[in-house]
């Protein structure tokens, strides 16, 4: 099997490295058909490119390539099958989850008719979870049989379990790594660190982002003592911070579109066997269980939080229990080779 991989879709961004990688694990040729100009010279750059590639079986349109569906559906000349990877909806994300766009403006009915449209002209929409799919059903009208569930994953080039390099000096150590987008909800992390602030707890939290400077100046206002803001890591660092944490934090927002995700995050720390806390949500029941791959607590509830952070403190069993089940369940399902 030939699959073209097309679009504008950004080859280091872990949902496109992870399917195509997973899809060559699998015997697929992929044949590449990608570039990232502005709209009208990518349009050209991308048909030319596309008349000089050799004969296929399908094409994918990577993730959050919406406005690329229209072109790619003009290429097929409809003898040609195209997956559609939206991984998000522009509508959802721009307008309820980071309030970027107001509700009843134009850039809103250009997002939400771009979900639309670009989902019913494929002939298969994947999405990472279940929640997700039934979102684009209900909010588009997209029929869920031609909808396919394909999770996150992670690259276990990247996270697998190592040894540590660094010493805790007998710390607990507590890590988040992520873009601080609301969805993350890292403003309860920082109030679940004041809550164990007396407890022998370090949190480290890498990243920065939307939601990154109104975080910093609640901890300061707060005066928590026990959280290390890193900023920015080079991608291939953080699995060193994950090794040398006793666990490590999924995410906790308030928003409806917290509930329909599972981030890359989580399976990173699978990958890692490492014992996760992640907010209770629709999706993460999907694929895990509480107690059992991962603790569960309450969203945006700081002191579930901390209560779920004391447990695994307390409990080296259950710690290691959760680690190996995840790290179990990582490797049955979500390794790269089984999402290809």
């Amino acid at each position: 099997m030939k699959v073209c991989y097309f679009g504008s879709y950004n080859r280091e961004y872990s949902r496109n490295r992870i399917l195509i990688k997973g899809l060559r694990q699998n015997g697929v040729d992929v044949v590449e058909c990608q570039n990232a100009s502005t709209f009208w010279l990518r349009c050209l750059k991308l048909f030319w490119k596309y008349l000089q590639m050799e004969d296929h079986d399908i094409i994918i349109v990577g993730a959050m390539g919406h406005a690329n569906v229209p072109l790619a559906k003009i290429l097929s000349l409809h003898r040609k099958k195209i997956i559609f990877d939206p991984f998000i909806s522009l509508y959802d994300t721009a307008v309820f989850d980071r309030k970027e766009v107001e509700k009843d403006s134009i850039k809103a009915k250009y997002y939400y008719y771009l979900d639309k449209i670009s989902c019913e002209i494929s002939d298969i929409v994947i999405t990472d979870t279940l929640q997700h799919a039934k979102y684009f059903s209900k909010e588009f009208g997209i029929p869920l049989e031609k909808m396919r569930v394909i999770y996150i994953g992670a690259d276990d080039d990247v996270f697998y379990p190592k040894e540590a390099k660094g010493q805790n000096n007998g710390k607990f150590i507590v890590e988040f790594h992520g873009s601080f987008v609301p969805l993350q909800g890292v403003q309860y992390i920082v109030e679940a660190a004041k809550i164990l602030e007396k407890e022998n707890v370090i949190f480290k939290i890498i990243g920065k982002g939307q939601t990154y400077e109104d975080v910093l100046k609640m901890s300061k206002k707060l005066n928590v003592k026990n959280v290390l803001f890193l900023g920015w890591v080079n991608y291939n660092k953080i699995p060193d911070y994950i090794a040398e944490s006793d666990v490590c934090l999924g995410i906790f927002g308030d928003t409806e579109k917290a509930k329909r995700v599972i981030p890359n995050k989580a399976f990173e720390i699978l990958a890692m066997k490492k014992p996760l806390i992640t907010g209770d949500s629709p999706a993460v029941r999907e694929v895990l269980i509480n107690r059992k791959s991962a603790l569960l607590c309450e969203m945006a509830n700081p002191a579930s939080l901390a209560e779920a952070i004391m447990t695994l403190m307390d409990d080296r069993d259950l710690r290691n229990s959760i680690a190996d089940e995840g790290y179990k369940l990582f490797k049955e399902k979500f390794t790269p080779k089984k999402l290809g």
